[in-house]
Parts: C-alpha cells; structure tokens; sequence
C-alpha cells in the first residue's frame, strides 16, 4: 500500500468526519470552559476523536458491515441496532443537520437573502441535488473527497483559525457551572454530540472498501493500513479541534452567544470583515457537503444489502428523505436528535470497546448480551430523561449510580452485565 493511498485516505475520512457538529461545539465549548479549555477539550478529544478511530478500526476486523459486531448480541439485534444507527446519522439527523447548519451560517447571514422558508427550501435543494449526484458513484468519492475537498477545508479552517488565535485578545473567562468542577468529563460528554463514533461504524466500511479497491486483500494488512489512515484523520481532526476551540476561548470578552455557529460567525466577521464571511461559509459549506455525501453512500451500501431495494434506489430514497427533514428548520432536529444520540451512544461505545477486549473472555454472547442490556437500561433513562419525560418515581435510584452526574452513569451497569453475563458464558441461550 503506497504512502500517498492512506493519505488520501485518512483525509477522506477526516472530511467524512468533519460536520456540521465538529463545527459548531468546539467553539461553544471554548467560551464556556475558560480557563478550564485544556482539561475540556481532551475530554471532547476523547469521545470525538479517540472513539470514532477505534470504531473505524472495529470495523476493519469484520468481513461485512457494522451488523457482524451487534450480531454478537443476537442477529435481530445486529440488525435492528445498525438500522438505528445508520437512520439516525443518516436521513433522520445527520444528514439534515449538516444542510441546516450549512444554510443558517454560509446563506442566512446575508443581508440581502435574510432568513426565509423559501430561501432555505432553494439551498437544501440545490444542496441535496449536489449530493446526490457525487453519491452515484461511491469508487469515486476517496478522489474527490481525499484529493480535491479536503485540502481546500483544511486550509480555509487553518486561515481562519491562526487568524482569530493571533488577532483577537482578551483574557480567558471563568469555567461556566457545567465546566466548574468535572471539565474532562462534561467535555467527554459533549463529545457526543459530534455523533462521529456512531458515525464512525458507517464509515468503517467505505474505509475498508477503499484499500480493498487498491489491491489489499490480506485483512492484517487492511487492518494496519486502516489505523496508519486513522493515525492521520486523528492528527488532523484534534488539531483542529484544539484551533477552533481555543478561537471559542478567546471570544468570551467578546459578547455573548446562543450557539457555536454565531462565535464563528462573529470571529470571521471581527477578524477578517467581509472576507471573514467568505471564509467561514467555505468551511461551513465543504464540512456539511462531504459529510453528507459520506453518509449517504454509507446509507445506500448498508440499506442496500438488507432490503430489496438497488444502492442507487436507496440513497434516491435517503436524500429525499434528508431534504424533507432539512426542511423543518435546526432547532427542530437538534430537539429530536439529542434525546436519540444520549440513548445509542453508550451501547455505540460499549459495543466497540468489547470488540477490541473480546478475546479476554473468549467472545462470549453472555458477556456482549449482559453489558448491552444493563447499558441499554442506563442509557434509555437518559433519553427518556434529555426527551423531557418526567421519571421522579426511579430518579431517586438511578441517581445513586457511580459517575451519574457526569453523564457516565451506565458505565458500571455496563461493567456488572458484563461479568454477569460471564458467568453464564457456556450456557446456550
């Protein structure tokens, strides 16, 4: 495998990767942490860098799809969990974000467009047209992607950001309440709002195909490229989160803000005016595109293999699908997707760690069954919880769990299913 192939490679993925999301929480996370930032941002690192790389290279150890590391639970299970997972990411938040937030920060700030149905209905039009029509071809999306994309993203997120570190002053604030006294760990949660190691099991697979398409047949060497091309996507994607966030930081004595997207906006504007704009409606419009792009290939390659429908057939249906929801405006689909994201991302996480611990106990479905159970109990309290359902009666108790008000309360159930299911590793169930 030539040099210049995982290059290209890892920053194919990191353009997968780099969304709406990755855009728009480091920012927010800069202002609200303050003197905090470090401790803060390696926590966000963990979870949006460290765990979407794992579960790329999770995939690379599987002949098929994300479905061969849920099937260890049961097969309807492999089943139905990849199906959230890839809808989720996909046409029913994923991919709407990404075209929302292209809209509300490259189109809705001028002043001559404004705000508008119409104005938002004419972008997601063009904007999902464009997609699909790179979808089409999926062998082609690595070059255009890894070699065209991505350089012109890195270098528009570069200029911005050494422009606003090196130009805009102002001392770093006090941690806001939720940074004041876990910083590592409230910014390990924030993570997740990144969506990226979810994400990550669908992209997997492009990945895989990708050194597949270049020869590579032997699965170590598939498996010691993909890392080599993770390597590379992690560099640039924490390098990037570090800069981005760190500009959030320096915009505390600056004004206040409602979101990630007004700090870059306001950033751009303070520091380069009207050329600022520019630069940041490039940077907004190739994250949302490729990342869109990547997920519908990934939709259409997945869908594709467990329904009758042909590949170009479904990612027809998942665009449209996209485009209707990207209708509905942002905050509608960050209400619905929050609650979604708190309950898939513990078993997300689960499910990947056990990937790469399963030889310890001998890939036992007792273990894999016990840790997602006693994870899924946890993590459906939460979302029920973010969705705004009143659970007074079981609060008291699921309170009491270790790490509860750091957002990790599954993590021990998670532990204790999975010793529990141990014991049961030579019974046929």
């Amino acid at each position: 495998m030539l040099n210049r192939d995982i290059f290209v490679i890892g920053f194919m993925l990191f353009a997968l990767f780099f969304g709406a999301g990755n855009l728009i929480y480091p920012p927010t996370l800069g202002i609200e942490s303050g003197t905090a930032y470090w401790s803060a941002i390696a926590g966000f690192i963990l979870t949006g860098v460290g765990l979407p790389i794992l579960a790329v290279m999770a995939i690379s150890y599987v002949k098929d799809d994300a479905r061969e590391l849920a099937e260890k639970v049961h097969p309807l299970f492999g089943v139905l969990f990849t199906s959230i997972i890839y809808l989720a990411i996909g046409p029913f938040f994923g991919i709407p974000r990404a075209a929302t937030v292209g809209y509300e920060m490259s189109i809705e700030p001028i002043p001559t467009i404004g705000s508008s149905y119409s104005s938002l209905f004419i972008f997601t039009t063009i904007f999902f047209v464009l997609v699909l029509l790179v979808s089409y071809n999926p062998s082609k999306v690595v070059d255009r992607i890894g070699q065209i994309l991505t350089p012109i993203l890195l270098l528009a997120i570069v200029v911005l950001s050494i422009g606003a570190i090196f130009l805009l002053e102002g001392p770093l604030s006090i941690p806001s309440e939720k940074y004041s006294t876990a910083p590592f760990f409230t910014g390990f949660v924030e993570g997740y709002l990144t969506m990226d190691a979810i994400a990550a099991l669908a992209f997997g697979i492009i990945v895989v195909n990708a050194f597949k398409e270049r020869g590579l047949t032997n699965q170590q060497d598939i498996m010691k490229s993909t890392l080599k091309a993770g390597i590379i996507t992690g560099i640039a994607l924490s390098t990037v989160y570090a800069a981005i966030g760190w500009l959030g930081t320096k915009m505390a004595s600056h004004g206040t803000f409602t979101n990630g997207g007004n700090i870059l906006s306001e950033a751009a504007n303070l520091t380069f005016d009207f050329y600022g704009s520019i630069i940041l409606g490039i940077i907004v419009t190739l994250a949302c595109f490729t990342t869109s792009v990547g997920l519908v290939v990934a939709a259409g390659q997945f869908f594709s293999k467990v329904t009758s429908f042909s590949y170009n057939m479904v990612i027809i249906i998942v665009t449209i699908g996209s485009w209707l929801i990207a209708n509905q405006g942002l905050d509608t689909i960050i209400a619905f997707s929050v609650p979604v994201l708190v309950f898939i991302y513990p078993i997300a996480i689960v499910l990947i760690l056990l990937s790469f611990t399963r030889k310890l106990f001998s890939d036992s479905k007792g273990v894999y069954r016990g840790a997602i159970l006693f994870t899924a109990l946890i993590s459906l309290y939460d979302g029920l919880n973010a969705f705004g359902l009143s659970l007074d009666g079981i609060t008291p108790i699921i309170s009491k769990l270790p790490f509860f008000d750091i957002g990790l309360g599954w993590l021990i159930p998670a532990i204790i299913g999975g010793l529990l299911g141990a014991l049961f590793r030579k019974q046929k169930i």
